[in-house]
């Protein structure tokens, strides 16, 4: 198993005939996804990759029973985008882009209450579950199967997190960039409660950084559940000076009055184990082995 997308997950990519998501679909089909169609309004009827092209997701799922979107769309086409997935009654929703309106954000987090899509991102390279499915832009090459959750609000330090399960002698079950915008799909707890409950993840890798409350969350989660499998925490922004505040998103709501070592404080009151340094993640798993 694995969490979101396997084998069977049937792909649609909204904006596939632009020019990012033509290089990103090719390398997705290349890695074995299965991406059964491409949503275009305007150029419905055509072929492009050879795949067939439709006006709206709609009519993709209704030819083709695809159950899961990745979207190439520019910020401001995001919140339709979302819109017609909704209505479409997909599973999952990866949205790439970044600079979605703040406005538009909270429009689409209405939307999704409710419905049986989840979201990840926006501002996310996607999501990954080696040797099966590839939705976003993550570098398929560093992947290989395996029993490690990863879970990350950085997208360059998922990379690294990556590399460190590989160091330790593991693979990964599925990789998630949550994205580090000021409101996001799904966060660490909705993505920590189902590696909980995969069979094929034996522990979970948590990336965080400065900016946000989506760590301590995740740690008031972790910490209520009586069953538990290890979790590895590395948060970003340790030199960072208290209150200073940096320029995403995600930093920008909490105006820095949420220290690195808060979050670090409340992982470790949970159980989780935290590491200074993202290099040391391998060693930490492979305590774990022993």
């Amino acid at each position: 198993m694995s969490i979101l997308v396997d084998k069977n997950t049937k792909v649609l990519c909204q904006g596939i005939t632009g020019t990012q998501a033509t290089f990103h679909v090719r390398r997705s089909l290349d890695y074995g996804t299965q991406v059964v169609a491409g949503v275009t309004p305007g150029k419905g009827g055509n072929q492009h990759l050879g795949l067939p092209v439709f006006n709206t997701v709609k009519e993709a799922v209704a030819e083709t029973g695809a159950n899961a979107s990745v979207m190439y769309v520019p910020a401001r086409s995001v919140r339709d985008a979302v819109r017609e997935v909704v209505e479409a009654e997909l599973d999952l929703a990866v949205c790439i882009a970044n600079g979605v309106p703040l406005r538009d954000m909270m429009e689409i987090k209405a939307m999704l209450k409710g419905s049986k899509t989840k979201l990840i991102g926006p501002n996310t390279p996607g999501i990954i579950t080696p040797g099966a499915a590839r939705l976003g832009i993550f570098p398929e090459n560093i992947h290989n199967p395996g029993r490690i959750g990863i879970v990350s609000r950085s997208s360059t330090l998922t990379y690294e997190a990556v590399i460190e399960t590989k160091k330790a002698g593991q693979g990964q079950s599925t990789v998630i960039g949550l994205g580090d915008d000021m409101l996001i799909g799904i966060d660490f707890v909705d993505t920590m409660e189902a590696f909980m409950n995969d069979d094929a993840t034996d522990a979970v890798v948590l990336i965080g950084q400065l900016g946000g409350s989506f760590e301590e969350y995740a740690a008031k989660y972790y910490k209520a559940l009586e069953r538990k499998k290890p979790v590895i925490c590395f948060v970003a922004g340790d030199a960072v000076p208290f209150g200073h505040k940096m320029g995403y998103a995600g930093d920008i709501i909490t105006k820095g009055h949420i220290s690195v070592q808060d979050k670090k404080d409340a992982m470790i009151d949970a159980g989780m184990v935290v590491v200074d340094r993202i290099s040391k993640i391998h060693e930490a798993l492979q305590g774990l082995a022993g």
